[in-house]
């Protein structure tokens, strides 16, 4: 019955807003709602818990509560200073100064292949929502100059940086499994290259192709990026827009490839460990850009301080949305789902493998975060898994 809940509500989303076209703040009223409907079912079946501990109706708020506190502690920071950092530098012809550059070396017919390696150099060390904030700018700049669909480029961009954030570490899900088999992080990080990269960039290639995909057209949202096209006169140079965009990869992507060398804790690896995490790499890559593009660059501080503004604007619905979605996934935590996925899955005879992959599936669907997903999945499996090696 748990999982019948969860289907009712991701198709009642869905329908909502593509058969409804509904906007983001129904999108997330209705998770709300449903978050309360799922939690009062769970307070009649007695499998709500908060806490680790038998709760009722009260802890529905609470539970709501936290889902959005853990959702936004996480997100809120990045998104909203990536955001900032992706009009500043769009607004300051950066970003068409990026795309058309990729246009010019891999052409108008390889755009997608362009969006591909450009996710792989930037998603490989860098969290899903992070390496998305910085690439959106210059794939949305791409749609505007190749008249493509946003799907068409957005597709292989989201699909490639989500297959990194799944299946490679140094990403918290792989990670995480990797030391629960006591697996190499390193051997999990080649086979992940040599299996899950290929099979996620063929996705990424062939979905964009599919009918009933080509027939969505969604709109990029307003604000997102500037309006303007600008001549070439007026775009800064490539080495500047390409240090400002990548700055925050450098940093993170530097951080991460530091600590899986495991230096010494001393005073060195705290500075990189400070520097490298994504709220303060995207912090410095937002005061740089102002600097950059500040009169210094050719526009006033004014004109900076809107664009970051806009910015911002932009991703506040997108903002309200995701942690909707953050308080669906606390109830749906506290009403005992996953535990249901692993009581029903518990007793089936296949391959622990297999097993794992449709439990992460499940789980994916219903929790929406891969990291919480891979990471509850190998915990069910690991069990099979010893029983299997013996």
């Amino acid at each position: 019955m748990p999982l019948v809940i969860v289907a009712v509500a991701v198709v009642l989303l869905i329908l909502l807003m593509t058969r409804f076209k509904l906007n983001g703040f129904i999108s997330l009223l209705v998770l709300l709602v449903v978050s309360v409907l799922v939690g009062v079912f769970a307070v009649a079946t007695g499998t709500l818990t908060y806490d680790d501990d038998p709760a009722g109706l009260v802890a529905i708020a609470d539970l709501i509560e936290d889902g959005i506190g853990s959702q936004m502690s996480s997100t809120l920071v990045v998104i909203g200073v990536g955001a900032m950092i992706g009009r500043v530098i769009g607004d300051a012809g950066a970003a068409q100064r990026i795309a058309l550059k990729i246009v010019d070396v891999f052409g108008e017919r390889g755009v997608q292949w362009a969006m591909v390696v450009t996710s792989v150099v930037i998603g490989i060390t860098m969290f899903y929502e992070v390496a998305f904030v910085i690439i959106v700018p210059v794939a949305v700049t791409l749609v505007r100059a190749t008249r493509q669909s946003l799907l068409w480029i957005g597709l292989p961009m989201s699909i490639t940086l989500s297959t990194m954030h799944s299946f490679l570490p140094p990403h918290p899900g792989p990670t995480a499994v990797a030391g629960m088999y006591d697996a190499s992080v390193g051997h999990t990080l080649a086979i992940g290259l040599l299996i899950a990269l290929p099979i996620g960039i063929v996705v990424a290639i062939v979905r964009p192709r599919l009918p009933f995909v080509r027939t969505v057209t969604p709109e990029i949202p307003q604000g997102l990026i500037s309006d303007k096209e600008f001549s070439d006169d007026e775009l800064p140079p490539m080495a500047r827009s390409l240090m400002v965009a990548l700055l925050p990869v450098i940093l993170i992507a530097g951080a991460a490839l530091y600590d899986m060398a495991q230096p010494a804790d001393n005073l060195l690896t705290d500075i990189i460990g400070f520097v490298g995490s994504p709220a303060i790499a995207l912090l410095i890559a937002l005061l740089t850009s102002i600097v950059v593009f500040s009169p210094a660059g050719g526009r006033s501080m004014s004109e900076v301080a809107a664009s970051m503004a806009d910015g911002a604007k932009s991703m506040a619905m997108i903002l309200m949305v995701i942690a909707g979605g953050g308080a669906f996934k606390q109830v749906l935590t506290g009403a005992g789902v996953a535990d249901y996925i692993a009581e029903l899955t518990g007793g089936w005879s296949i391959s622990p493998i297999i097993l794992a992959w449709i439990i992460a599936v499940i789980l994916r669907i219903a929790l929406g975060s891969a990291s919480v997903a891979v990471a509850t999945a190998a915990g069910i499996a690991a069990p099979l898994v010893a029983v299997f090696i013996h």
